[in-house]
């Protein structure tokens, strides 16, 4: 589902296309919804260009369209993220140089897997998002304890697999500014999944930045932290991609940058 930026306010005079951000569900075998939500407004009213994706194994399309990230999640889901955002450019509906990508939970995981082994975007957001499968198939919590059989492969007679897809494994390859949100109670993606995440990308010298919310688990509920995350992420992209004069923007720090 893509949404042009729309604010009655202004009107963009200087630019040709719009920064573009991508958001990447959870689930991951969830689905993008259409209803009203105004976190994507939040971007739109303020000159982004969103593009909302039902990748490979969304619900809602058929069972043979949710089987396609059977073995496939970190493939599947990437490349059609990856794709969604190269189709806005090549329309000249989407600057490609402003191109960025958020994601929660396994979305995270999603936009960590596109940073590190596609360039096609030029920043991104994980929130509580997955770097490292092999960890997270050992410290889960019970219920998805055996779900990741499925959508990559058996643990650990597949370790290999699970490490070939973790981004963690690979921080080589990654090149652009990432932006972690953590809760610090998180028992489903534990904070040690952003905490390493964070310190790899410090050791090579990406611009990054963590922000572990206290008393939040998966998913943020506090009202405060919920608009410090959207203020936060707007705030990043204004300082890697060079935007100035954003109306009420955010101070924040950004490690090498």
């Amino acid at each position: 589902y893509h949404y042009p930026p729309k604010n009655d306010r202004y009107r963009c005079t200087t630019e040709s296309s719009p920064p573009l951000l991508v958001k990447a569900h959870g689930g991951p075998t969830s689905c993008a919804s259409t209803a009203y939500d105004p976190s994507i407004q939040f971007w739109t009213s303020r000159g982004f260009s969103v593009l909302d994706v039902d990748y490979s194994g969304s619900t809602g399309y058929g069972k043979d369209y949710r089987r396609r990230l059977r073995r496939r999640w970190g493939v599947a889901d990437v490349d059609d993220v990856c794709a969604g955002a190269a189709f806005l450019a090549q329309r000249g509906l989407a600057d490609p140089q402003r191109s960025c990508i958020d994601g929660r939970s396994a979305g995270g995981f999603t936009v960590l897997g596109a940073l590190t082994f596609r360039d096609v975007f030029r920043a991104g957001t994980s929130s509580y998002g997955i770097g490292d499968l092999t960890a997270l198939a050992g410290d889960t919590h019970k219920f998805e304890s055996r779900y990741l059989d499925g959508l990559v492969g058996r643990y650990p007679e597949e370790e290999e697999l699970y490490r070939e897809r973790s981004p963690i494994e690979h921080v080589e390859k990654l090149s652009c500014p990432v932006l972690i949100l953590q809760g610090e109670e998180d028992r489903v993606v534990p904070p040690n999944q952003a905490r390493k995440m964070h310190e790899a990308l410090l050791t090579k010298g990406i611009p990054t930045c963590l922000k572990v919310y206290e008393g939040e688990q998966h998913g943020f509920r506090k009202a405060e932290n919920i608009e410090d995350a959207l203020d936060r992420e707007l705030a990043f992209y204004g300082k890697v991609f060079g935007m100035e004069g954003i109306p009420g923007v955010m101070e924040i720090e950004v490690d090498n940058l």
